[in-house]
């Protein structure tokens, strides 16, 4: 993966940059010993590594103005980093650039249950959101199987949905305001506690953006209250096409479940076995569920079940109990984990028309043929988000450049189906040069004609989401 050169100049001024930062930051808040900067070298996508310069925790939007406005003065990059569980790269520094974590800023603002928000500072967990209001009847919607761990800046940056996004939407559906700070350090204020703001669209600009315009440093969330009950169904096929078409049909219906969750085979047995979740051994397994009230849950799940009898099953298991219910989503959310024990992977992130699902599936069970490389599917089938995983061994000679073709094929088949590039995990380094796949050069000139506005000498998150060949000679 290629990535510009670094500037000679600007790290010649480390030792200036270094003093400077530790006057308005505590001093165990500038890392700059070059063993301890490797904490940072790279994001979840570990295939390309790279130390920055030095790493900053500011803890307040004070604090990071200060960085910000040090760093435009002397001409350095900086790269906003939240909890680095980046799967395309959009945390990975360069040689000349300064890492910004936000990860101290995780404090809660303001809860406002009358108005349905919560303020919060953006390097705060996904999880920890919904666990703040939680005693209190609401949640956050959008859950990244990283919830864990993903901080909301990383959630704003890329855009992240998660399995329950095809009820709830994603990211851009549930952020109402945010605190932005502008690469020379100005602070402002897009959206708010409300519905709407007037004017241009900005916050739809900013939710997104992969940290090209500036770095989020508090959030207004939308919470919900919590439904009265929740119950999934696990439905096992004996193909991949046949659950596509099962999960095509369901959306067909009308019916909305809050998450149609898809596996297959290998993914399937892996799960199994590292989470002893019960699991049929079949070739596709599908999760559906839905909520509401008792009478809607069985009116939802008796359409649902009358939909997938139609495709012969070969296992159907309505949960009956909270217990049952864990144990279904069990596997499902050990996935990822599941997949790493067994062999290294790359997970992809293309979205797909839910109608072309049998195809699609179809297409990447013929590319991994070809490559000859195994590619484990696990993802969110209800919004078409597709993350299959293609297995191969990083300690052997060219399986990386193997599985990076493999990857770019299946991404362009998502293109050719009248999909995009990304549904949450965003471009980053990983499907940068994929870029004029889904868009021609005039598309990409006006979008960056945004960035000019916010980072006039292109600073921030350098080498990402642009293809270096059409974004040359802009930084400066």
């Amino acid at each position: 993966m290629e990535m510009p050169v670094p500037d000679a100049q600007v790290i010649s001024r480390k030792p200036e940059l270094v003093a400077r930062l530790r006057r308005v930051l505590p001093a165990e808040a500038v890392i700059d010993d070059p063993a301890e900067t490797r904490a940072y070298e790279c994001d979840a996508l570990t295939a390309y590594r790279c130390a920055p310069l030095c790493a900053v925790l500011p803890s307040s939007t004070h604090e990071v103005s200060q960085v910000l406005a040090i760093c435009h003065e002397l001409g350095v990059p900086v790269v906003p980093r939240g909890s680095g569980t980046s799967l395309a790269g959009g945390a990975l520094p360069t040689a000349d650039s300064v890492i910004l974590g936000v990860a101290r800023m995780n404090a809660v603002i303001e809860t406002d249950y009358a108005n349905r928000f919560i303020r919060v500072q953006t390097g705060r967990t996904n999880l920890s959101v919904s666990g703040a209001v939680e005693a209190d009847g609401f949640f956050y919607a959008p859950d990244p199987s990283s919830q864990l761990a993903c901080a909301i800046a990383g959630n704003i940056a890329m855009n992240s949905g998660g399995a329950h996004c095809l009820k709830y939407g994603v990211t851009t559906n549930n952020l109402l305001g945010v605190t932005l700070v502008m690469m020379d350090g100005e602070v402002v204020e897009i959206g708010g506690a409300h519905l709407d703001a007037g004017g241009l669209d900005l916050l739809g600009v900013i939710c997104g953006s992969e940290g090209q315009l500036g770095v989020v440093t508090e959030a207004t969330l939308r919470i919900l209250p919590k439904p009265e009950g929740a119950r999934p169904v696990l439905v096992g096929y004996d193909s991949n096409e046949v659950a596509g078409r099962c999960v095509s049909d369901i959306i067909e219906s009308g019916i909305l479940p809050v998450a149609i969750e898809f596996m297959d085979l290998p993914c399937i047995r892996a799960t199994d076995a590292f989470s002893g979740a019960g699991y049929p051994d079949c070739e596709a397994l599908l999760i559906i569920e839905v909520e509401g009230s008792e009478a809607e849950i069985q009116e939802q799940l008796a359409i649902i079940t009358a939909i997938a009898r139609r495709h012969n099953p070969v296992e159907l298991r309505e949960s009956r109990s909270a217990e049952e219910s864990a144990k279904i989503w069990l596997g499902r959310k050990s996935a990822f984990g599941a997949m790493g024990q067994i062999n290294d992977y790359m997970c992809l992130d293309g979205t797909i028309p839910v109608n072309t699902l049998p195809f699609v599936l179809g297409r990447i069970a013929d590319l991994s043929r070809e490559f000859g490389l195994d590619v484990a599917n696990v993802f969110h089938a209800g919004d078409g988000n597709m993350h299959p995983l293609i297995l191969f061994n990083a300690n052997q000679s060219g399986q990386l450049e193997l599985c990076e073709a493999l990857g770019a094929e299946i991404l362009k088949l998502c293109v050719e189906v009248g999909g995009c590039l990304t549904g949450e995990h965003g471009v980053g380094i990983e499907k940068r040069d994929l870029m004029l796949v889904q868009y021609d050069v005039g598309d990409l000139e006006a979008q960056m004609r945004v960035k000019d506005v916010f980072d006039p000498r292109w600073l921030l998150n350098p080498a990402k989401v642009f293809p270096l060949a059409v974004s040359a000679g802009r930084r400066g």
